[in-house]
């Protein structure tokens, strides 16, 4: 162990950034989650480490990362009425300074469930999308923009929804298939309120895409892609391996039963139901489901339910896209107010991920499976803070896994899972 401690120490000689050892592989094995924890420090300019105080710079926690194809690191995130952008070439130990994207200030909407996104085309773009808040309440508007010239400059927003009224048009996710089209969704109020004007009921709002074939500089009509989701949970977004989109949803069944469904965009698929765990609760809990799908083709979802007697996270599996699912796997503890998990699927590698409380600190906590989600190891806690924190995210870099998450007191932190070594 003190060996492993002197190395960990060469590796990074950064007073500001730390770095947590964990038991040596043998028992590690267990807890798959921490051989190695590098929790890197937060940034303050170019290249430069040091502490953001959120607090005083009014950074929002909600952050959006990816890697693009050369492991360079991306964070969008929001600061007072600008979206920012950075990048990393040492996976989060320092950040580039901030660009602004939007050269005009605006209303933003950055919370949890509600984040700026990041993506990548084919061409070297990258591509950047928000929800602007408007003066009503819950109303906002889907935007977008892009740069061609490796982040140095973006172009001006536009607003993606092409219905303008001032309602609630939020939450969205974006991706980038193998063609090269780029596909938004989001959540949109417009036929809830056609029907209200009709003076008919319409529960929930709905989900509505466009897509970009273009490279971001033109968007297709808005289509419909279901009626009646959930106002206010997250849309889980990824990519089959046949390129087509699949999301994963908090839906409104019969008259307010909220629970999840599946679709895969591919114009032809119908909504499939996935959970019945007949959730009848007339509000919207702010807590969206996660969907990852790896190179063998298993779709692999978590949610929260709050249906009596069957409330927690729960983990499922599809190996047949989305025909027929796995009995559901409860994890976490609902006592400890589990919330907001994450899947990641690598193929027979794959990883959850959640927020707890433990009484003083928000603990993140994860499980690894070697067999493609039939069997789990034992929870492990992944990092904690005592202060206000961001939902934790998962992201790939190639086959190294980490965990991302930014909280007020540490800042940024990018952590290695399973062995992966920052």
């Amino acid at each position: 162990m003190n060996r492993a401690w002197t190395a960990i120490k060469r590796v990074c000689r950064d007073p500001n950034t730390l770095l947590v050892a964990a038991p040596p592989r043998r028992v590690a094995a267990l807890l798959v989650l921490f051989p190695v924890l590098a929790i890197a420090a937060p940034d303050s300019g170019a290249h430069a480490p040091g502490a953001e105080h959120l607090a005083h710079a009014k950074l929002s926690l909600a952050t959006g990362v990816a890697f693009d194809k050369n492991g360079r690191l991306w964070r969008v995130s929001t600061e007072e009425q600008y979206v920012l952008v950075r990048y990393s070439d040492d996976q989060g130990r320092h950040f580039s300074s901030p660009v602004r994207v939007n050269a005009a200030p605006e209303r933003i909407a950055a919370d949890g469930e509600n984040r700026p996104t990041i993506a990548f085309g084919t061409s070297g773009e990258i591509y950047v999308s928000w929800t602007q808040s408007l003066e009503q309440a819950y109303a906002g508007h889907i935007r977008f923009s892009l740069s061609r010239d490796g982040g140095r400059t973006f172009s001006a927003p536009i607003t993606v929804n092409d219905n303008r009224d001032p309602i609630s048009h939020r939450f969205q996710a974006m991706t980038v298939d193998p063609r090269g089209i780029l596909h938004l969704v989001w959540l949109d109020r417009r036929d809830q309120s056609v029907a209200k004007a009709r003076g008919e009921t319409y529960a929930g709002i709905a989900v509505y895409q466009a897509v970009s074939r273009d490279g971001g500089t033109s968007f297709s009509i808005n289509e419909k892609i279901a009626d009646h989701s959930c106002e206010c949970c997250r849309i889980a977004l990824a990519l089959d391996t046949d390129g087509t989109p699949v999301i994963f949803w908090r839906h409104v069944f019969d008259t307010n039963v909220r629970d999840h469904a599946l679709a895969r965009l591919d114009g032809a698929s119908a909504l499939v139901r996935v959970i019945h765990d007949n959730w009848a609760v007339d509000a919207c809990p702010h807590h969206g489901p996660a969907l990852s799908i790896g190179h063998d083709g298993v779709y692999h979802l978590a949610w929260f339910s709050g249906a009596p007697g069957r409330s927690g996270l729960f983990y499922a599996r599809s190996s047949d896209r989305g025909r027929h699912f796995s009995a559901p796997l409860k994890f976490g503890i609902s006592e400890a107010q589990a919330a907001h998990p994450q899947v990641l699927s690598l193929g027979q590698d794959v990883w959850l991920a959640w927020k707890e409380f433990d009484g003083l600190n928000a603990v993140v906590r994860g499980m690894h499976s070697a067999d493609g989600g039939q069997s789990w190891s034992a929870p492990a806690v992944a990092a904690l803070t005592a202060g206000a924190s961001d939902h934790p995210l998962l992201i790939a870099n190639g086959a190294e896994v980490f965990l991302s998450w930014q909280t007020v007191r540490e800042g940024y932190r990018l952590i290695a899972l399973d062995g992966n070594r920052p």
